[in-house]
């Protein structure tokens, strides 16, 4: 069982070896791996850290999410004006 506070999005590039991820639980956290479990494993120390320092600045943290959801997909192309 994969254990994180936070629900999770992880992205396929068009590069095969990279790829992103991010929180839409947790404002602002976010990174990269070379695949998809190097992101798992890099975003829940990742977000233990990112806690940290917010409750560091004073700023507020998030609750934990009682069903955090683990996300992969293709990442989302911006359209172009």
């Amino acid at each position: 069982m994969i254990e994180l506070p936070y629900s999770l999005v992880i992205e396929a590039t068009e590069e095969p070896d990279y790829f992103g991820f991010y929180s839409p639980d947790l404002e602002g956290f976010s990174g990269i791996g070379h695949s998809v479990e190097d992101c798992l494993f890099k975003a829940k120390w990742g977000m233990q850290e990112h806690v940290e320092l917010l409750k560091q600045e004073g700023l507020p943290v998030p609750p934990n999410n009682s069903d955090p959801r683990i996300i992969i997909q293709n990442e989302k192309k911006l359209a172009v004006a």
